[in-house]
């Protein structure tokens, strides 16, 4: 259904599905701030003529293992992925390959992309910027995205050890979802536009949301958008245009991958071998008094993700509610399969 209602917004069926695909297993892995919860948006901004979707990947720059593409204003999930499978073969040749994207849109879940490398034993550095919403550390001016960077890395245990974090002390998406339940933030993570703590989703959107770890997170922020909008040749900071306030003009963000084939560096089943004992060498460690078990990053979500391939994902109901208005305006059969949870 999703990938229908997109393909009725003017996109191909097969870049429809990369991003039905993107969408839904950001819900599956629990991560439905960056899931099918966004459909709406996209088809607005396209429907707008501010996401192309006919979008060619363009490459600007070729030289060696590095490559700068133009994602000439498509989809990010769709360009991402595109880049993606352009990096694979030359990351398998030489060892090491690198891509800077402008011209890009929010482009979901990084993890998303770090999983894909993972499971063909590669591991993906991968960093975006956003659109403003955290301020530099003593400042209450948004500047930065919430920036974030991820990379997973294959194991032998069925999952890999996926980090995936935005330099913000929380994603602004948890915010948003906030203001949508009509709920309050905890304190300490966003400021008002006159720099006072707020509790307030919606004075905190129009704020700004607080770097994680204060100055350290403010210096990883910097970095990221460094990499994904000044080396790229993106929007930077302010000049990144917000997917659900300008509807007046495209977001050009700037994203960028750097892919290791780790067989160019070590027998494949012997990292793997490392990062089991790894693992356990850590979950092994002393535990805190009434801690169970020392969780590994991704763990978790791997376990969300078993259980909502068995029992469903659950979608809220102001999700529902836009998708059965766009498959009403796109003329897609509302085919969601909604069922009332199992009781203990």
């Amino acid at each position: 259904m999703v990938a229908a209602i997109t393909a009725a917004s003017g996109v191909s069926l097969p870049d429809s599905e990369i991003l039905a695909d993107a969408l839904v297993d950001a819900d599956i892995h629990g991560i439905s701030t960056h899931g099918v919860s966004r459909l709406n948006v996209y088809v607005r901004r396209i429907q707008k003529g501010l996401v192309n979707p006919k979008a060619e990947l363009i490459i600007e720059r070729r030289r060696g293992s590095t490559l700068a593409i133009d994602a000439d204003n498509g989809l990010g999930q769709v360009q991402a992925i595109k880049a993606l499978q352009m990096l694979m073969p030359v990351a398998v040749e030489q060892g090491v390959a690198a891509a800077t994207i402008r011209h890009s849109q929010h482009f979901g879940a990084l993890s998303y992309y770090c999983n894909k490398a993972a499971a063909a034993d590669m591991i993906l550095f991968a960093t975006t910027n956003c659109e403003p919403a955290m301020s530099p550390e003593g400042a209450c001016q948004a500047y930065f995205g919430t920036n974030p960077l991820a990379a997973s890395f294959p194991t032998g245990k069925g999952w890999p050890v996926k980090i995936d974090l935005a330099t913000s002390i929380t994603a602004r998406g948890n915010i948003i979802a906030a203001q949508k339940r009509g709920h309050a933030i905890p304190p300490g993570l966003a400021l008002t536009v006159d720099g006072e703590p707020t509790t307030d989703p919606s004075a905190a959107l129009a704020g700004t949301v607080l770097t994680m770890a204060g100055h350290k997170g403010y210096a990883l922020a910097l970095m990221v958008e460094c990499f994904a909008g000044v080396l790229s040749g993106a929007a930077i900071g302010p000049a990144v245009g917000s997917m659900y306030k300008s509807f007046d003009r495209r977001q050009d963000v700037g994203h960028f991958f750097c892919l290791l084939d780790i067989a160019a560096f070590m027998d494949v089943n012997d990292f793997k071998r490392r990062m089991d004992q790894t693992i356990e060498q850590i979950k092994s460690c002393r535990k805190r008094p009434g801690v169970e078990d020392v969780h590994i990053p991704g763990e978790r979500s791997a376990q969300k993700a078993r259980r909502n391939r068995e029992l469903g994902i659950h979608i809220d109901q102001t999700t529902i509610d836009e998708l059965k208005k766009l498959c009403e305006q796109s003329g897609v059969e509302f085919d969601l399969e909604c069922r009332q949870p199992a009781t203990a």
